[in-house]
């Protein structure tokens, strides 16, 4: 179950914070219909019509909270509580005043100040926050008149070298506009999210742009700015957005009334094919996901997907990764229908699966008290697929999440701690609470904490 990263030498910063590693791109297409400029008048064109049309729904993002200080250190004199604060971007998108940001810019503050472009200030609440995406949805108070908004293109008619720019607030000085071209497409395996797949540009991006606007040359809206790949914390010309067609779904959501995003599963894991595997499989190059784990009854079982298929599409979307699965699946609201293509013994055929909700229950609120035994003190609740997947992890994953330790138990003693996954107990995996009950005196325990898989003996 992933639940951390180790730090990295080149940092992904989320425009205003963060740092997730590697990333990996989806085949481009290059379309026949782009031209560049014939000669030095056209060189001298300008994007100021662009500009003129969507800066004014392109807001800057002011929000403040209160932050608990860690009791180690309120021995030594620190307040209890300290003020935090951060700075971002945001767009208009609905003429009453919804405006979509990343969920990393109001994550956990109090107070939302928003400024136009024509400085008029609102104060905002948040309607939906969606971490999975980082994606959020505000709603502008006191507004009495209709307000400029920018078009959500979520056609996915991009191309790899459009030109693009990106309008936002870098480093709190004021709405600001850099140019650049589209990098690359369907970026996944950022670490950002791992249901996310991103718009990458080289248009400069810096601590601030976070919720900006990535707009076409038609002034629409083809992304949320959200982070950063650099070794200074600032632009490198590597810069990712989230696709429209997902802030589109978040925003849909949100207007429709939801407060959180209910995310469907295929119930389908898979691994990349590399060229081994597609040499193997008489590929003529590395494409798609082999499948290696097929959720019993789940609905790609029920649409005919078995283990050994190789995944090449979702509605005719190429797809190479998990995260590009994931994410082509996560565009779709529960219980519609999505075409898959795949490819088994040879043969391409489209198999139409109907998506659900992960199965379980995704509250943590419901653990038991273990009464007895190594993990007396510690409450836990067994892993299922929604709650594996809100926390970040695989829904595929079994074991018991630690949700709680109490002070001076024998589990606290022995060094066990919230957010703890055990795995496995004496070698046998943990499939249940049952098996936490009555841990005795040198059992061995594996655990899962923060990404790292440790193995231990109750003393």
């Amino acid at each position: 179950m992933k639940t951390g990263s180790l730090a990295l030498a080149l940092a992904l910063t989320l425009a205003a914070c963060g740092q997730p590693n590697s990333s990996k791109a989806q085949d481009g297409v290059f379309a026949d219909n782009r031209v560049v400029p014939g000669d030095a008048m056209a060189m001298k064109s300008s994007f100021a019509p662009v500009v003129r049309a969507a800066a004014p729904a392109v807001v800057n993002i002011n929000a403040r909270g209160v932050q608990r200080t860690d009791p180690y250190w309120q021995m030594f004199g620190a307040p209890a509580q300290q003020q935090t604060g951060s700075v971002g971007s945001g767009v208009i998108v609905r003429e009453n005043g919804v405006v979509v940001t990343n969920y990393h810019v109001v994550n956990g503050m109090q107070q939302i100040r928003v400024v136009l472009n024509d400085r008029r200030e609102f104060n905002a609440r948040v309607v939906l926050g969606d971490e999975r995406s980082d994606l959020a949805v505000l709603q502008l108070e006191g507004v009495s008149e209709r307000l400029p908004v920018l078009n959500i293109d979520d056609r996915e008619e991009q191309q790899v070298g459009d030109l693009v720019l990106a309008i936002g607030n870098p480093f709190g000085v004021g709405q600001t506009v850099t140019n650049g071209i589209i990098s690359a497409l369907n970026r996944t395996e950022t670490n950002i999210s791992d249901s996310g797949s991103f718009i990458q540009t080289d248009a400069a991006i810096n601590p601030g742009n976070s919720g900006g606007a990535l707009v076409d040359m038609d002034g629409d809206l083809i992304g949320i700015n959200s982070a950063i790949f650099s070794r200074s914390g600032t632009s490198s010309g590597v810069g990712f957005a989230i696709p429209a067609s997902m802030v589109k779904r978040v925003v849909d959501n949100a207007v429709g009334g939801a407060s959180v995003v209910v995310r469907p599963w295929l119930g389908v894991k898979g691994e990349t094919v590399s060229a081994a595997i597609a040499g193997s499989l008489g590929l003529e190059r590395p494409q798609g996901i082999v499948v290696t784990q097929v959720w019993p009854n789940g609905p790609g079982a029920r649409a005919g997907i078995r283990e050994g298929d190789l995944i090449a599409a979702v509605d005719g979307a190429e797809i190479n990764d998990q995260g590009g699965l994931n994410f082509r699946v996560g565009l779709h609201d529960p219980n519609e229908t999505v075409e898959v293509t795949v490819v088994r013994d040879g043969r391409r055929q489209i198999l139409n699966a109907r998506i659900a909700p992960l199965p379980g229950d995704p509250d943590t609120e419901k653990a038991t008290l273990i009464q007895q035994g190594g993990l007396s003190g510690a409450q836990a609740v067994a892993l299922n697929p929604a709650l594996a997947d809100r926390l970040g992890g695989d829904p595929f994953s079994t074991g018991a999440i630690i949700t709680g330790v109490q002070r001076g138990s024998y589990a606290n003693r022995v060094g066990f701690q919230a957010g703890d996954v055990v795995v496995a107990i004496n070698g046998r995996p943990v499939s249940g609470l049952a098996q936490l009950a009555n841990v005795g005196r040198g059992a061995e325990v594996s655990i899962n904490r923060r990404g790292r898989v440790m193995t231990g003996t109750i003393r």
